[in-house]
């Protein structure tokens, strides 16, 4: 929830969690929100004198079961930008003060913060010093700007990259300023955590990998790395040897990655929105407004065509008798709502979903997921938190739901008034594990026989029935032409106050059965 929140306001949320093994259960949150650089600051309590201090007793309890060695503080320090076991109760308010500062500097994180239960019982004597808490990115250098301006302009033929420039609505702002200012198409990378760019501009390219994506970049003299962690694969990959690359990050050589491969002539260290504000105004004074006209008209034609073929393909679908994503995310399309905000935890379904969803501006699409599963309806709940008057949805597979906490996140959003609308893109299974084995083992047992161990997800438990248990809407979807009128109910339950469930049934991944 803390996640969601983040990314939907820019503010700075507090976590309070549960000593060493709360912490444990949080790593994977908080993993995430360090690679995908949220800023939040988690709290936790422990005990450091098992009641042998004079004072109240913290409790049997932690010596024998919550207790490790190092604490907590120790058990987290890789997951997250600073972590920190309190050691006397008068560094407190100076310390909370300190990892607000930490979480939001740049690049921002999460920091975690352990506090003994003793200190907790003491009196405190003292307050934070006086400081500021925000925290204000340091623009690029100007000579740097200036370098990377007369790069940009001197190309015949250059593409922006991008895959995290929409963290705020302004980026995105900008950032169609630049490319329409150099006739430069914008293409995404394969996990984009926002939208990046208007999917209707005619500079906007798609997203990878696909052929489109690799003709792009096989055509450009200069490809702009702008938020773009890992821009393709593997990073040898990259664009030929006469293309020139430039990169413009907080932190462009992400020093929380063990490797980052890829080529660049030339880095720009400095914070996205600002720097691409001064970059504009280089390239006005190098480059008159609406010169490159010509290179928008040649890039709208190619990306009109695309659209028309993903719209083709997406509608053909429904005449199938079994649904396909394309044809969920198609609808969807058509009857979401102008204020509504995507949250996506899918992961084999997450580029049909991309490409399908065109309607979606910048500030109305989250990613949940970073490597791993089990956050999506947290997150779908901060966003809905931050944003109480407008529809949430909620996009996540069988398999990432089965992750996920989902009685306490329905009882939250019952309890809290959250309602938001869950499509579940119901395969039967795990789509993302099968679809290595006959990648990477054709002539393997399982491929050869057709059954795919610990794939299937059986018998597929009725989830619509979930949202009753909690005063929601549930409904179970078998046939594409049933899916809008599915979705608008859905959204209507939501306007009402309800939460609701939409479990759309698509393809079992494996209609035979597995080997067990």
């Amino acid at each position: 929830m803390a996640s969601g929140y983040a990314k939907a306001t820019g503010k700075l949320p507090a976590v309070m969690i549960h000593t060493t093994v709360g912490s444990l259960h949080a790593t994977m949150a908080l993993r995430g929100a360090m690679h995908e650089r949220i800023p939040m600051v988690v709290l936790t309590g422990e005990s450091i004198g098992f009641g042998e201090e004079p004072g109240q007793d913290p409790g049997q309890q932690w010596l024998g079961l919550l207790s490790d060695i190092g604490g907590p503080a120790r058990l987290v320090e890789r997951c997250v930008k600073w972590s920190f076991g309190l050691n006397s109760p008068a560094l407190l308010p100076g310390t909370i003060q300190r990892a607000c500062q930490l979480a939001m500097a740049a690049p921002q994180g999460p920091v975690f913060v352990s506090v003994p239960m003793e200190f907790l019982f003491a009196t405190m004597t003292s307050s934070a010093p006086p400081s500021a808490t925000s925290m204000r990115a340091a623009t690029a250098p100007a000579d740097a700007i200036d370098e990377l301006a007369r790069a940009l302009v001197d190309a015949a033929n250059p593409v922006i990259v991008t895959e995290d420039s929409g963290r705020t609505v302004r980026g995105v702002d900008l950032l169609v300023e630049l490319a329409e200012l150099l006739g430069a198409p914008v293409v995404e990378g394969w996990h984009p955590g926002y939208v990046n760019f208007p999917r209707r501009h005619p500079l906007y390219g798609g997203i990878g990998p696909s052929p489109s994506y690799t003709t792009y970049l096989k055509e450009a003299d200069l490809a702009f790395l702008v938020a773009a962690s890992a821009p393709w694969h593997p990073p040898s990959a990259g664009p030929g040897p006469n293309t020139r690359v430039a990169v413009l990050g907080e932190e462009p050589l992400r020093a929380d990655l063990p490797f980052w491969g890829f080529r660049s002539d030339l880095i720009v260290t400095g914070d996205v929105e600002s720097s691409l504000a001064l970059l504009i105004d280089r390239v006005k004074a190098l480059v008159p407004t609406a010169s490159r006209a010509s290179r928008v008209d040649r890039w709208r034609a190619r990306h009109d065509q695309a659209r028309k073929t993903q719209r083709d393909e997406a509608r053909a679908t429904g005449k199938h008798a079994v649904i396909d994503t394309r044809w969920v995310a198609h609808e969807l399309d058509e009857v979401i709502p102008d204020d509504a905000i995507v949250v996506d935890e899918t992961i084999t379904h997450r580029l049909a979903l991309h490409r399908g969803l065109e309607s979606l501006t910048p500030g109305r699409f989250f990613e949940a997921s970073c490597g791993g599963l089990g956050t999506g309806l947290g997150e779908a709940l901060g966003v809905k938190a931050a944003a109480p008057e407008r529809p949430v949805i909620a996009l996540i597979g069988d398999g990432t739901f089965n992750y996920n906490p989902v009685t306490a996140a329905l009882g939250a959003s019952q309890e809290h008034r959250l309602p938001i609308l869950i499509v579940i893109f119901n395969n039967s299974g795990y789509l993302s594990q099968k679809s290595g084995i006959p990648r990477h083992y054709p002539d393997g047992f399982a491929v050869k026989a057709q059954k795919f161990a610990g794939t299937s997800i059986t018998p597929n438990p009725d989830y619509a029935m979930l949202a009753h248990a909690f005063d929601g809407v549930g409904e179970t979807v078998e046939r594409p032409s049933d899916v809008r009128a599915a979705l608008s109910r859905g959204l209507d339950a939501v306007r009402a106050g309800r939460l609701a469930i939409v479990d759309v049934r698509l393809e079992p991944i494996n209609p035979g059965g597995e080997v067990r």
